[in-house]
């Protein structure tokens, strides 16, 4: 089986962060170096993320058993699992299926329930994007710009956008595996179970992506969750108020 792609730094409690769809784990970078005084923090890409491995096949359970097999691979007895968004749903299902591997769960702004395909406008951006003619990363702005106005939505982006050659640019996303599976990203956590270990979710203020009407369910798979509201902040609540972000974390960490 193949080993998750994953940049490892500090010492101490294994720390794994999980990036959410279209993202890696060096987007993690700088609360990583601030974590990593403590713990050990594990940057992890997923499959067909980063610099991990491409696959056809794409799913929650598939994310799953790559982390399973990453733990095994490094010799990770349990550790603490921070997860955003995509990587949120696969901290989620990680926990309640290997519960003895996870010592404290971290959320962030995702909820174990069924979310609607809604990245259809992204998918169409990076779509139209074609490496054979372009060969600047900020002409790859220029046509995501045509499609996405918001400018930190394209940046995030263009962080996957590397030199394959020295005359070609590509995606380090496996773009044609995460437009298949695109159904399979909203996937709710399934019926009936549980983890009752300590868990953090995290929500932007001005994000939708975790309702107060979700509380209930939240607390049918996870009867020791907290919910905390970082204010100033949307779906990229990590990126866009870190210092809140960061004290909330740090504050359950200690606890």
């Amino acid at each position: 089986m193949e080993i998750l792609h994953s940049k490892i730094q500090g010492a101490g409690t294994p720390l794994i962060i999980l990036h959410g769809y279209f993202g890696m784990g060096d987007n993690w970078k700088s609360h990583a170096n601030k974590l990593s005084d403590n713990y050990q923090v594990h940057l992890v890409d997923q499959r067909n993320h980063g610099r991990s491995f491409h696959s056809d096949d794409f799913d929650y359970e598939l994310l799953v058993e790559d982390l399973e097999a990453y733990f095994e691979f490094h010799n990770i007895e349990n550790a603490i699992v921070l997860g955003h968004s995509m990587g949120g749903k696969t901290a989620m299902l990680f926990a309640v299926t290997f519960p003895e591997k996870v010592q404290k769960l971290i959320v962030a702004d995702i909820a174990p329930k069924n979310y609607p395909p809604h990245h259809h406008q992204i998918l169409e951006a990076l779509d139209a994007v074609d490496f054979s003619k372009i060969t600047l990363r900020t002409e790859v702005d220029e046509v995501l710009k045509q499609y996405i106005d918001e400018v930190g939505v394209r940046q995030f982006l263009l962080k996957n956008v590397y030199r394959k050659t020295k005359e070609e640019l590509d995606f380090r996303f496996n773009l044609e595996s995460l437009t298949e599976n695109n159904n399979e990203v909203g996937a709710p956590l399934p019926a009936f179970t549980e983890y009752d270990g300590e868990v953090l979710f995290l929500r932007g203020a001005n994000s939708g992506y975790i309702a107060d009407s979700d509380t209930a369910l939240i607390e049918a798979h996870f009867s020791k969750a907290k919910i905390v509201t970082i204010a100033n902040a949307g779906h990229w609540l990590h990126a866009e108020n870190p210092v809140d972000f960061m004290n909330a974390l740090q504050d359950f960490l200690k606890s």
